[in-house]
């Protein structure tokens, strides 16, 4: 834009501000907080002036041209519209699997899989730490034979599957592959993701067992297995949700994800592949939050950094490499137990942002999951929600139907200026495993979280039920809520005593000791030997503590 028509309208803007906005002002003077949920502030007005620096070739492009910020497919939605993947998990794989097959059946497109707690820890469901969390917040899995169970009668083939599971992601990901293996299905035609991403849990979740270095060596082991052996899997998925569940900001939840996977696409490096063999497979996740515009915002400035570090910072040739691809789940954080039916209009509003900025698959939440997992009935309501949008609003009609906005683009290229400072600060102190060491993502999470949660406080941020327009009881209704009993936890207990009783013990420790003996050399691949592992009927439990001793349990210092 030329300077004559930056002036030109200054010129209109200050004439505006002294006549027609003066009068509104002393008529109505404005009130509220004016800031996005992030807590950034938000100017009364953009005009051309705020994205004269944006060069359209550049910065925003066309659909399907670099740097993505339009989206990565020219057509947008119009071809096809996103997987609509609903995560689901509770009790025993038995519960879980019918609730998979009402999903399908009601329209949904992709399987997205919650595990219990124990399993994300590495313990089997009869461990004595796994007492009383037996399939409560996901379902239980601790063998090739729970797995068969989860996808029976699910064409792996033709369905894509997404596991999220982080510390002991290559013992499940072996399960899954011997069940499919049973089953005959080839592993080069199965589809899917594996969430796999280890270092948010030190971020954010918490959810570890081995020392960051060890368990960053089971990710790259992946990623050499999966591009060897399945051309159709990703096999990360980098996330930022569970960051900002954890009360980052948007910008901060942009900026930790893409920089964990510039730190995962340097371990894949140096492990030995090239950036090409591996990238077109790194998949990630976020988070859908209250605030409309700037989640749109984050979506296409996470396109445009991603392609810039992998064309400048990675030198990637191939163009897959550089276009994001991501899965969106609306804000668990962000539900009430207060007034639960106002999150299904939560829950709507999250998920239209999430396809106005362009995610290929997206989750909506279930209202009752603020009290518990969610019920059948919420989770159709959930996947309605997605078709709703999808077959009755036409967003699918255009491709980034708000790119131009003066909004959007300016709050586009805030964000993207964060993420790049963000980088600077990371790299300066070594890399992302290095910040964590120090306690730096995690410190800034931790005062954004303070921060919004005193503005809440002080009623600056209204969430509705909550701080404002409270009700004496729930006139709304109480949702009926899933409870699951320790039923769950005594079969799975019958499970594992029958299956420990029926294997070959002598062919289980063999293959427990080779897992051992390879993880304690850096140059061998441990998927193999866990595949093995899993089909000898190792116990999850077993396969984490083979590598315990030689990887170390991880420990949070105090920062």
């Amino acid at each position: 834009m030329s300077q004559t028509i930056t002036n030109a309208i200054d010129e209109l803007e200050q004439a505006w501000e002294k006549t027609t906005l003066k009068d509104a002002l002393r008529k109505m003077p404005e009130t509220g907080d004016h800031s996005t949920v992030s807590l950034r502030p938000i100017e009364r007005l953009y005009t051309p002036n705020d994205i004269a620096g944006i060069d359209f070739a550049r910065d925003i492009n066309f659909p399907g041209e670099p740097p993505y910020t339009r989206g990565i497919h020219p057509t947008g939605y119009r071809a096809k519209p996103w997987t609509m993947r609903q995560f689901a998990g509770f009790g025993s794989a038995f519960d879980t699997n019918q609730r998979f097959k009402y999903l399908l059946e009601h329209g949904q497109t992709g399987l997205s899989t919650a595990f219990d707690l124990p399993t994300l820890m590495g313990y089997d469901s009869d461990h004595a730490l796994s007492e009383g969390e037996v399939g409560k917040c996901g379902v239980a899995i601790a063998s090739r034979e729970d797995m068969e169970v989860l996808f029976d009668g699910i064409p792996l083939d033709q369905v894509t599957t997404s596991m999220t599971i982080n510390a002991p992601a290559s013992m499940i990901f072996a399960f899954f592959l011997a069940a499919a293996e049973r089953r005959g299905m080839p592993w080069a035609k199965i589809g899917g993701t594996l969430q796999n991403d280890i270092l948010k849990e030190y971020i954010a979740q918490k959810e570890w067992i081995y020392p960051p270095r060890p368990a960053m060596r089971l990710v790259t082991d992946t990623f050499k297995f999966s591009a060897a052996e399945m051309p159709k899997w990703n096999s990360i998925s980098i996330s930022g949700y569970h960051i900002r569940e954890a009360g980052s900001t948007a910008a901060q939840e942009l900026a930790f994800t893409l920089r964990d996977g510039i730190e995962y696409v340097d371990y894949g490096i140096r492990a030995g592949l090239d950036v090409d063999e591996f990238a077109p497979r790194l998949s990630f996740f976020f988070n859908a939050h209250n605030d409309f515009f700037e989640e749109i915002a984050k979506y296409r400035a996470a396109r445009r950094v991603w392609y810039r570090v992998m064309t400048e910072r990675f030198n990637a040739k191939n163009p897959r490499s550089s276009q994001m691809r991501f899965h969106t789940q609306t804000a668990g954080v962000s539900l009430t137990v207060q007034q639960p039916i106002n999150n299904i209009i939560r829950v709507a509003i999250q998920a239209l942002a999430g396809v106005l900025g362009g995610t290929q698959s997206l989750h909506c939440d279930g209202y009752d999951e603020a009290l518990a997992l969610p019920t059948e009935r919420a989770a159709l309501i959930a996947l309605r929600t997605q078709q709703i949008i999808a077959h009755e609003t036409g967003v699918t009609n255009t491709v980034d139907p708000l790119g131009g906005s003066y909004f959007i683009e300016r709050l586009t290229k805030d964000l993207e200026d964060e993420t790049w400072e963000y980088f600077r600060k990371i790299d300066a102190l070594g890399g992302m495993v290095e910040a964590i060491d120090l306690g730096f993502p995690q410190k800034e999470i931790h005062e954004s979280a303070y921060q919004y949660q005193r503005a809440v406080e002080r009623g600056d941020k209204l969430i509705v039920g909550v701080n404002a327009y409270e009700m004496d009881g729930n006139e709304l209704g109480e949702p009926n809520v899933l409870f699951i009993d320790e039923s769950v936890a005594r079969l799975q207990e019958e499970r594992l005593a029958d299956l420990r009783k029926r294997r070959d013990a002598s062919r289980a420790e063999r293959a427990l000791d080779e897992l051992r003996r390879g993880a304690e050399d850096a140059t061998v691949n441990t998927m193999p030997l866990l595949i093995e592992c899993a089909r000898a009927d190792c116990t999850l439990g077993e396969m984490c503590d083979a590598l315990r001793p030689v990887f170390g349990e991880y420990q949070e210092p105090d920062f």
